[in-house]
């Protein structure tokens, strides 16, 4: 082939890629929500990583990026896992030196209370495609939208108390 003939396959190449329609699926970074006394110190939504979470924390950054479709469609879900620490402020008392082997030893019995979570959750209807906003709530239920809306927006889809005593566990 040709310089010439390379140069024209390249160009109606580069052509064509502009002229393609907008793509059914669109970038949206990931944001967490955590109403509950425990650590989300991981999670994932459809294997985009999310923030880890403090107790009773979030909502004050984003991680890139996860993916929504442009449009929703009913029967939306997204796939929720996170691993949770029931106890995150539990070494703060501890008297061992940090990072001792006494310390390391018991951090390792610590770690071994922490739980994993998977859950299927729907994704309620949205007009405008947006970041995806997790919220954890007691008795490991969680809550995801995917809009333009945000957490304590009136619209918004979820808009629970900031803290939720963990036996409380919510009827959606």
């Amino acid at each position: 082939m040709t310089h010439r003939a390379l140069a024209c396959l390249l160009v109606v190449l580069l052509l064509s890629g502009c002229m393609a329609k907008d793509s059914e699926m669109l970038g949206a970074p990931v944001e967490g929500y955590n109403h509950t006394s425990a650590a989300i110190n991981r999670f994932t939504i459809n294997g985009a990583g999310g923030p880890n979470l403090g107790p009773y924390g979030g909502g004050g950054g984003q991680v890139c990026c996860g993916s929504v479709p442009r449009h929703w469609r009913p029967g939306l879900r997204a796939i929720v896992e996170w691993e949770k620490d029931p106890s995150p402020r539990g070494y703060g008392s501890w008297p061992e030196r940090p990072y001792s082997d006494a310390w390391n030893k018991r951090m390792d019995e610590h770690r071994s209370h922490y739980t994993r979570h998977r859950v299927v959750v729907e994704i309620p209807k949205y007009q405008e495609a947006g970041t995806l906003k997790v919220h954890f709530l007691p008795c490991d239920q969680v809550r995801v939208s995917a809009d333009n809306i945000f957490f304590g927006v009136t619209g918004y889809p979820y808009n629970f108390p900031r803290k939720m005593e963990d036996t409380e566990c919510p009827t959606l």
